[in-house]
């Protein structure tokens, strides 16, 4: 007999991160056929259900799927990663190395990147919003009476999700894979079923009724693609995290569940409206009535799943913001032990929560919610391959035109669909403008404020008396202060001037600590560093040491924890007898400076007096931290 098969370890591994995918990277779009066709017949540009339209509309969310998620994110953008990370600000790292920052053309790359980004802030405000509301509304089904439940049921279920973020996920994680996979597999049963209605809805799988029925439909037809692109709002969610899962599973999970579960369901729904076209909710009516009330639980379950991983992703898409320096610094609780990605961010979580609320009831029902949902997703699809198409040819080794030939595929789709959902700003898309729109001043006003800042500061410096650290060594060994017992640390952002605060200190005190380590955190242009290359040190004499400690941009930077880990380089501290020494700049907006527009000067003041402080931040014993306040003008 021939040897039995073994199923490889990788494979096992695959497979089980493929079901941990299901649960966090395809929650969005697997919750999209609660409303995408539905909004496509009775949204805001409704359109008549006649037998060719459901064909064609099919055959456009068909090929939206194919097209969007499947070739464009799916088969080639996991290909493009910064170390294994995916995402806009992992591109934008990427894109952004220090040396070339001042460079006009990076410097619109970095506005593209955090123009996305802050669009994404507004994508996570609105999908709990939609998501949660949409399955909720499926009770009116089975009693019609707990009509005027469904908002407040809805509120509780939000306040209930954004509330449990401070205990971490760690514990219900494990199981958002196996919830989503029964999820996956109704959606399949239920979609197998209407089939049987009526199998000529398979015809919409040739693409030549979506253009048919855009030819037919003219103008109207472009508009009608903003309820289309309903069904692919989860792509971007699948680059993202990328990093968390790998191309390998997250293949497999699309290829293998994702994707014929999602086309089942749609083509099921689209045979129950050529059976029926009076169907006002073609998702829930799949199901047998008996089959509804556990049908909309799960539904619900399932919206809390999608609207988790969208709430996460705001938290993780922040940190990664701050540790590129594109926003101030925020409290970030790391609530699991084992896992670096289980973070809360209790400033964010409480502006998602406000903006969630205010969306729900405002709003009211998920089907005008769908008609503000989209223009801020496309427009990070926009963006993200425009900013594609800068780091393709360096990464696949492409030609110019082969890379932008096919970006320009890509960017026909992504540009109809954007301007398809241009029309949604008037019926409530300007919510998630007027959110990305705050967001990308606040994140270009910090960026361009710390580059203003960094600026006075060595100017400040020059004017102070500080020198580079050679020179300044030589004079203190020709005439040593006194030695005190314990280890002095003093943050710095120059690695070769003397810090400000050390002559502060020096000038006052008239003594220094036996050991003193001039430390400056990095933060790479890479998502994590390996513990090998984390340090950079050197010995500069007279018990002073210079230490340089490199974090990844999806890295929180801790210390304490670093000093410690230097002890085999030779730098060796007791955590009691060590003191911090940091210095805080206190921003003056001044009219007639040049570099910013006073207002602007006045709001980075603003943000600067309201970020962490960098006791916090770098996680510093607060009883062991001296701080030296300077004023800076910008």
């Amino acid at each position: 007999m021939g040897q039995a098969l073994r199923t490889s370890p990788s494979a096992t591994a695959d497979a089980a991160l493929a079901l941990a995918a299901l649960g966090v990277v395809f929650g969005d779009i697997g919750t999209s056929p609660l409303y995408a066709l539905r909004a496509c017949f009775l949204g805001t540009h409704p359109v008549v259900p006649t037998a060719a339209n459901v064909l064609g509309l099919l055959s456009l969310i068909t090929w939206a799927l194919i097209v969007v998620v499947t070739l464009k994110y799916v088969t080639f953008l996991l290909r493009i990663d910064n170390h294994g990370e995916g995402g806009i600000l992992a591109l934008l790292a990427r894109l952004r190395p220090r040396r070339e920052t001042r460079h006009p053309q990076r410097r619109w790359l970095v506005l593209l990147g955090i123009g996305g980004a802050a669009l994404l802030y507004g994508d996570g405000v609105i999908t709990p919003a939609i998501s949660v509301l949409s399955a909720v509304e499926g009770l009116t089904l089975t009693a019609p009476l707990l009509r005027p439940a469904v908002l407040p049921v809805t509120v509780l279920i939000l306040l209930v999700l954004f509330f449990a973020q401070a205990r971490g996920t760690a514990r219900i994680a494990a199981l958002f894979g196996p919830l989503m996979l029964v999820w996956f597999l109704i959606l399949a049963a239920l979609g197998v079923s209407g089939i049987a209605l009526r199998p000529e809805v398979l015809a919409a799988l040739a693409p030549h009724h979506a253009m048919r029925f855009l030819f037919e439909q003219g103008g109207f037809g472009l508009l009608v693609l903003g309820a289309v692109f309903l069904a692919v709002t989860g792509g971007e969610a699948l680059y993202a995290d990328m990093g968390q899962f790998g191309r390998r599973p997250i293949r497999l999970a699309w290829f293998g569940v994702a994707l014929p579960a999602l086309l089942l369901n749609y083509f099921g729904q689209g045979a129950l409206l050529l059976q029926d076209p009076r169907t006002t909710e073609p998702f829930f009516h799949l199901a047998p009535g008996w089959a509804l009330p556990p049908l909309v639980l799960l539904a619900t379950v399932a919206t809390v799943i999608a609207s988790q991983a969208v709430i996460t992703g705001a938290f993780s898409l922040t940190r990664q913001a701050i540790q590129l320096g594109l926003c101030p610094r925020l409290q970030i609780r790391h609530t699991s032990a084992d896992a670096a990605g289980q973070i809360y961010l209790p400033a964010v979580n409480t502006l998602l929560l406000i903006g969630t609320l205010a969306l729900v009831l405002g709003f009211g029902s998920s089907e005008r919610l769908a008609a503000a949902y989209g223009f801020a997703v496309s427009g990070t699809m926009l963006l993200t391959t425009l900013l594609i198409y800068a780091v393709a040819r360096q990464q696949t080794g492409w030609s110019r035109w082969r890379v932008g030939l096919l970006a320009s595929g890509f960017l026909l789709v992504d540009l109809a669909f954007f301007l398809a959902n241009g029309p949604k700003i008037a019926d409530g898309g300007w919510v998630s403008v007027l959110i990305g729109g705050s967001i990308f001043i606040l994140l270009t006003t910090w960026h361009r404020g710390r580059e203003l800042l960094a600026q006075r500061r060595c100017g400040a410096a020059r004017r102070s008396g500080a020198r580079l650290l050679p020179a300044w060594l030589a004079e203190l060994g020709a005439s040593p202060p006194p030695r005190v017992h314990g280890t002095a640390v003093f943050l710095t952002t120059h690695r070769n001037t003397t810090p400000p605060v050390l002559l502060h200190h020096l000038r006052h005190n008239q003594a220094l600590h036996r050991q003193v380590v001039l430390l400056t955190v990095l933060t790479d242009h890479r998502p994590r560093v390996p513990l090998t290359e984390r340090f950079t040190l050197d010995k500069l004499g007279f018990g002073f040491f210079r230490l340089s400690v490199h974090y990844g941009f999806m890295e929180s930077p801790n210390v304490p924890a670093a000093l410690a880990a230097c002890a085999p380089l030779g730098v060796v501290v007791d955590p009691a007898r060590t003191t911090y020494y940091v210095g805080r700049w206190t921003v003056i907006a001044i009219a007639n400076r040049t570099g910013m527009t006073l207002w602007r000067e006045r709001l980075f003041a603003f943000l600067s007096r309201n970020a962490l402080p960098a006791t916090a931040f770098f996680r510093l014993p607060p009883e062991q931290v001296m701080e030296l306040g300077m004023p800076v003008e910008i």
